[in-house]
């Protein structure tokens, strides 16, 4: 069974049994229940969805019975066709729409999808409002409209270019700085709309790119989730280009991973650090990383005397905590880099832009920047869980054998230890799995908690 439902969206391998996996019924029961309940959130007479995807081969499909099902609540659709989840995230509210749906799997191989979806401030639904949809799509409590009322499509073409207009309008972006420097680039886009969100922003930039994988045909030449394992020909031509860098973006561009001139990796976890220390160089303020992410922020934020706050894994959660506390950069380990002074949504072109504004102001090479930084490693790891396994309960037991250190239990378990080192352990959100994350100063010391982790949970079950 491969179809998860959670509170933000829902995610399936293609194909397959209704119910079990992403079919065509599913993917119209979700829809229907997404656009029943935003009817009922609206004070709008006109509601208005914006619909954008990946270039996965399913997207075309999948976006069409999405868009079918709204239009058949009502629901006029802004459809942006091929794009990127920042560029709908931004879309909703220059479009002054209700709502967005991103038809998506993100980092997920190509035989899966998924839909995200997005409230009428371009980003992820809280709890509430997800369990909503859970609840009507289960109950299948949908009323579409006579013929006359149905929906409306329209077709926006350049909202990749609006969005890139956004990035450079930016004030932290050192346009000019940037463009003095002439960098060259090598881009890894996955086949997918990195291909072209990326060159068009590097182009403004005055940045020369080498493309990689840049056809957006959907095919991904390899697994799409950016790791140092699946990096290995983007290495060796940042190398034999002579770049400055690499550039590697998932699939709907949220995340962003970075390669050194020397084709080592600069390290997923340290992009959101590079940005986050760029920008609180120029603006005071505070940071929010999730429980699963490098204490190396924290390090740098206390550097530029600010305040370092975590949250539970996920984006909405992220953003929840940022607005809280006012940070003024956040996202995840996994190279998400929340800007709030763009939009309240991972965002890999505001990644690129700010990463590229530091190193041309710090004029230092990618891994003279990387050195830079306080050197930790994190070890992920995760297991399947076994059938009808309590999981909650084991997280339980190890709290009590981990009593004496700093717990942190708002997601799964977190196991803060007094040399700094520290363990994260939670249930995924989109698979069926626990998630086991270990950081120390060696990648040996880190697998070996990680791996104690996993044995320990074993044992408990």
């Amino acid at each position: 069974m491969t179809l998860i439902k959670s509170i933000s969206g829902i995610r399936g391998t293609i194909g397959g049994i209704p119910g079990d996996n992403l079919t065509p019924i599913d993917t119209v029961k979700f829809a229907a229940a997404y656009g029943t309940w935003l009817k009922k959130q609206s004070n709008s007479e006109i509601v208005q969805v914006v619909i954008g995807r990946d270039a996965r081969v399913s997207g075309s499909l999948i976006s069409g019975l999405v868009a079918d099902t709204l239009m058949a609540l009502g629901i006029d659709i802004v459809d942006l066709g091929l794009s990127t989840t920042p560029t709908v995230e931004v879309m909703v509210v220059a479009e002054k729409a209700q709502g967005g749906i991103v038809v998506t799997a993100s980092h997920n191989p190509g035989h899966w999808n998924a839909l995200k979806l997005l409230d009428d401030k371009g980003e992820f639904l809280n709890a509430k409002h997800g369990e909503a949809i859970i609840k009507l799509a289960h109950n299948e409590d949908f009323n579409f409209v006579k013929v006359g009322d149905l929906g409306k499509t329209t077709t926006k073409h350049n909202a990749i270019e609006e969005h890139v207009e956004q990035v450079l309008a930016l004030d932290v972006v050192a346009i000019e700085a940037i463009k003095r420097k002439k960098y060259k680039v090598v881009l890894d886009a996955v086949n997918s709309a990195g291909g072209i969100a990326i060159p068009a922003l590097l182009e403004k930039l005055g940045v020369e790119c080498v493309k990689l994988y840049c056809d957006p045909s959907g095919n991904f030449p390899h697994n799409p989730e950016p790791l140092e394992e699946h990096l290995t020909e983007i290495s060796s031509l940042v190398v034999k280009e002579k770049a400055d860098f690499g550039i590697v973006v998932d699939p709907d561009v949220d995340r962003l991973a970075l390669v050194n001139e020397d084709g080592t990796m600069f390290g997923e976890e340290y992009t959101l650090v590079a940005c986050a220390d760029y920008v609180l160089g120029k603006k005071a303020g505070n940071t929010v990383s999730n429980l699963s992410s490098t204490r190396a922020l924290k390090n740098i934020t206390l550097k530029h005397k600010g305040q370092h706050f975590s949250s539970a894994v996920g984006e909405v959660n992220v953003v929840k905590k940022m607005k809280s506390v006012n940070a003024v950069i956040g996202g995840e380990g996994n190279g998400g880099v929340i800007y709030p002074e763009a939009h309240n949504g991972r965002d890999a072109l505001v990644g690129v832009a700010l990463f590229l504004s530091l190193l041309a102001e710090s004029s230092m090479s990618c891994k003279e920047l990387r050195t830079s930084y306080p050197s930790y490693f994190i070890a992920k790891e995760k297991m399947e869980l076994p059938p009808d396994s309590d999981i909650d309960a084991v997280f339980v037991q190890i709290q009590k054998v981990y009593a004496n250190e700093k717990l942190d239990i708002i997601d799964g378990t977190k196991i803060n230890f007094k040399n700094g080192e520290w363990v994260h352990m939670r249930k995924s959100n989109t698979e069926p799995i626990i998630r086991i994350y270990a950081e120390s100063t060696s990648i040996k010391r880190a697998s070996d908690l990680a791996q104690l982790m996993i044995e320990t949970i074993i044992d408990l079950i």
